[in-house]
């Protein structure tokens, strides 16, 4: 879909002349007595270029290196290399190198551009040029006005665009909801030619009117959709949308949007540029994360208000009531979207949680005001189906908990594999108790804020003393008490062996086919949690785990009729060494591991 590079270029024109106007706040004389913004499209069939020039902010020398020079240097290359063909991919693949600057190069071999920043002499111009082969040239030149021209120079094969009508439609098509004038050289037909001539006379080709202004019943799905694509630099239409004009003591305006996909940066929680704010239909900034948490840091859209003042700094932002009001509304409003969405349009629920459910868990410890509705929202994996795509919410469990059952389980691993295969899960699958498999590393920090759910405890299956309730009946608790009694002296001598290695050795309820496995203790930190700690450089608070022995097992039995001490104590350190790398954890000597293996190897097979 080669026309999207109008588009780009239209809409980076158009932050640059927003930017423009930000500025002008505070220095009028950045305006250079012409206050009156627009971007200009125009053609040149014998010469065979298209330009785009507009008259905002400009760029000086080293911005043109920083945003655009870098990125032709190891981008440009890349760029052409990945081009499938395929819309929604090369759409993606445009949006991750951030600007859209490079998709020019779809319909250009060459590309010229030439900018000079506000406020700057004439002669501190620059001209940038490349071929897209990740070289480029760089020059000062004399330049008027302030502003940006972009020049396409058109590959052969591409003079359809050379056509008034044809970028008229395309500017239609895709920037009609652009706030500024997008002008072009009116046109008129001449009969002797039998063709369109440019005359002298401007024509504003957009509606130039700010959409989110507009009442909802005269704005179409697709000018919803095309909007979306310009604030977000996105291809692909958004999986949802809301637009509210909220009055009340705060009056403001709000065009929120769930994309389909997620951005290349999602992860990067400092740089966030998700939320255009606007005072009065004037844009203030692009980054203003004071009005949407971290962990809704990809929504994308417009919140204009019609209290703040146009002067508004980050500081202000930072301590105002006002944004307060505007940021609580705006979150209470996307969330809402994604419970519709999780109530009514499964399918597309489904989609936003492969490509969001790890940043929306964060929220569940950073917006304690919220905490419940965030935790409806959540999903994962489970013992039902043993499937890796998550898709049981809290409620799902609920709604299937055993007669009895009074708890929410759960198991946490740095892997679905590492988790579906977990020890601790035997008993559960032996008695049909659903467990949910949690296994992002985010969800270690989902259980150390999220404790219970509509009253019902969350209880992992890998800490404190397994106590199953009603869910065990009373012939199997007289059981383990009998079995916990007989087996005192074989668990004193494997706890001597394993000296400070263990807090305690206990009997298990959790193993029906495992020898053993390691628990935390009720109040200890779990292991997988602390390993996330320390490979992040955290201090982690000293704990030792509890081994418990499966009685019932061969290796176990075969370990309480040895009689040899030393060969007694390398066989309960190699049961320790076996549960320790069973729950994901790493051993403290792998060598001594696989020397006394292959001792006990070497012994069996001598018998």
């Amino acid at each position: 879909n080669k026309e999207i590079f109008l588009r780009e270029l239209v809409s980076n024109a158009s932050d640059a002349c927003d930017k423009l106007r930000f500025e002008a706040l505070t220095d009028k004389e950045l305006f250079e007595n012409d206050a009156e913004l627009k971007i200009r499209v125009t053609f040149d069939k014998a010469a065979r270029t298209i330009t785009i020039a507009d008259n905002g902010i400009g760029m000086a020398r080293e911005e043109v290196i920083a945003n655009i020079g870098t990125i032709a240097r190891s981008g440009t290359r890349e760029f052409f290399s990945k081009l499938t063909g395929e819309q929604a991919k090369d759409a993606n693949l445009i949006g991750q190198f951030g600007v859209g600057f490079y998709s020019s190069f779809i319909i250009a071999d060459k590309v010229t551009l030439t900018t000079r920043r506000a406020g700057q002499p004439a002669t501190a111009a620059v001209r940038w040029e490349s071929d897209g082969g990740g070289e480029f040239t760089l020059e000062p030149v004399a330049k008027a006005s302030r502003g940006t021209e972009v020049t396409l120079h058109l590959r052969e094969g591409e003079d359809d665009m050379l056509s008034g009508m044809q970028l008229r439609s395309i500017i239609r098509k895709y920037s009609d909801h652009i706030v500024l004038p997008i002008v072009m050289k009116k046109e008129e037909w001449d009969k002797d030619k039998n063709e369109y001539k440019e005359t002298d006379e401007d024509e504003t080709v957009n509606q130039a009117n700010a959409l989110w202004a507009r009442p909802k019943s005269e704005i179409t799905d697709e000018q919803y959709a095309e909007f979306y694509k310009h604030v977000a630099h996105d291809m692909e239409a958004p999986l949802c949308h809301a637009h509210a004009k909220v009055e009340g003591s705060k009056e403001y305006t709000q065009l929120l949007y769930i994309p389909a996909k997620a951005p290349f940066d999602l992860w990067d929680r400092e740089h966030r540029r998700g939320i255009k704010l606007y005072v009065r239909r004037v844009f203030i900034m692009d980054d203003a994360e004071q009005l949407m948490p971290a962990y809704l840091r990809f929504v994308r859209g417009v919140i204009d208000s019609a209290d703040l003042p146009l002067n508004v700094s980050r500081e202000i932002l930072q301590q105002s009531k006002d944004i307060d009001a505007i940021r609580s509304g705006s979150v209470r409003r996307v969330l809402g979207m994604l419970e519709d969405l999780a109530e009514n349009q499964k399918e597309k629920y489904a989609t936003f949680w492969t490509e969001f459910g790890k940043v929306i868990k964060e929220g569940v410890g950073e917006d304690y005001s919220n905490r419940e509705r965030i935790a409806r929202l959540l999903r994962f994996s489970s013992t039902l189906t043993d499937s890796e795509t998550q898709d049981v919410s809290f409620a799902d469990y609920i709604s299937r908990m055993k007669e009895g059952q009074d708890k929410i389980y759960y198991v946490t691993a740095d892997s679905f594999a590492a988790a579906k295969n977990s020890p601790h899960l035997e008993v559960f699958r032996k008695k049909g108790v659903e467990v949910l498999l949690m296994y992002d590393r985010v969800d270690e920090w989902v259980t150390q804020h999220l404790t219970e759910f509509e009253k019902k405890p969350l209880q992992s299956v890998a800490k404190g003393r397994l106590e199953l309730g009603k869910l065990e009946d009373e012939a199997e608790k007289k059981a383990q008490e009998k079995e916990e009694s007989a087996s005192k002296p074989l668990l004193e001598r494997i706890k001597k062996s394993l000296g400070e290695s263990v807090k305690d050795v206990r009997v298990t309820l959790r193993l029906t086919d495992s020898p053993a496995c390691l628990v935390a203790d009720e109040h200890d930190i779990g292991a997988n949690f602390a390993r996330m700690l320390k490979a992040a450089g955290q201090s982690v608070p000293t704990s030792k785990p509890i081994l418990e022995i499966n009685t019932q097992h061969p290796l176990v039995q075969r370990l309480n009729d040895e009689v040899d001490e030393d060969r007694f104590t390398d066989l309960a350190k190699v049961l320790f060494d076996q549960s320790m790398l069973a729950e994901g954890g790493q051993l403290e000597d792998p060598a001594g591991f696989v020397k006394r293996l292959n001792q006990l190897m070497l012994a069996l097979g001598a018998k």
